[in-house]
Formats: C-alpha cells, sequence, structure tokens
C-alpha cells in the first residue's frame, strides 16, 4: 500500500499532488477524472466547511482511493444545478459519476468522502 497525505489548503496543489501520485503508482487511472474529483472534492471542502480537510491517496492491489476527511458531518447531496450562475449543483453528481464507487462515513470530528477506482483486468 502506498498512501499519501496532502498537507495542502488550496485545490490547485491538491490536483497537482494527485496528479504525481496517480503518474507514480496508479498509470491505468484515469488521471482527468481524478483530477476533477479532487477538485470538487477540495473546492466543496473550503466551500462548505468551517475548518480543516485532508486528502489521502492511496494505492494497493489494482486500486485508487482519493479520501477527502473534513470538519463537516454533513454529508454531501445532489441538488438542481444552478445554471444562472454562482449555485453549485454540478460538483457531487460528477464525482459520482467519474468514480467507479463512491463512500461517506460520519467520523469523530467530521466525515470522509472517498471515490475509489479499480483497475480493469486485462483481457487476455
Amino acid at each position: 500500500m502506498v498512501v499519501m497525505i496532502s498537507p495542502y489548503v488550496d485545490c490547485a496543489s491538491a490536483r497537482d499532488s494527485a496528479a504525481r501520485f496517480v503518474a507514480q503508482h496508479c498509470p491505468w487511472a484515469d488521471l482527468d477524472a481524478v483530477q476533477l474529483v479532487v477538485t470538487e472534492l477540495t473546492a466543496n471542502a473550503l466551500r462548505h466547511t468551517d475548518g480543516w480537510w485532508r486528502l489521502r491517496l492511496r494505492a494497493e492491489s489494482g486500486v485508487l482511493s482519493v479520501e477527502l476527511d473534513d470538519s463537516s458531518p454533513a454529508f454531501p447531496e445532489a441538488r438542481t444545478p444552478d445554471f444562472t450562475g454562482g449555485g453549485g449543483g454540478f460538483g457531487w453528481p460528477m464525482v459520482l459519476s467519474l468514480a467507479s464507487r463512491v463512500e461517506v462515513q460520519p467520523t469523530p470530528v467530521g466525515k470522509t468522502v472517498r471515490a475509489i477506482w479499480s483497475r480493469e483486468p486485462e483481457k487476455a
């Protein structure tokens, strides 16, 4: 298992760290999808929490996991996208569609959102 914990406080730095991690440990993963998920999860943490957040990436046995811990106990909710500008509503559905699986778990100090990609078995 390889784990990278991000100490960064902005979306761009988290996205860049994720790109380096994926290139080194999971070159089979869809880098664009991973970067979009990292961007959305970190942007949501910055926008919807009053405290800290931490990004973890894990690679083991053909599985890539992007985990974001934050200080808010509120789970993400899908809502109608705001096409008039500024209201959001696009990110969570994007996260759900880009990852193979998404899990949200409460923690004693907030929650963890986990996006998971599994490597496709090679065809014979």
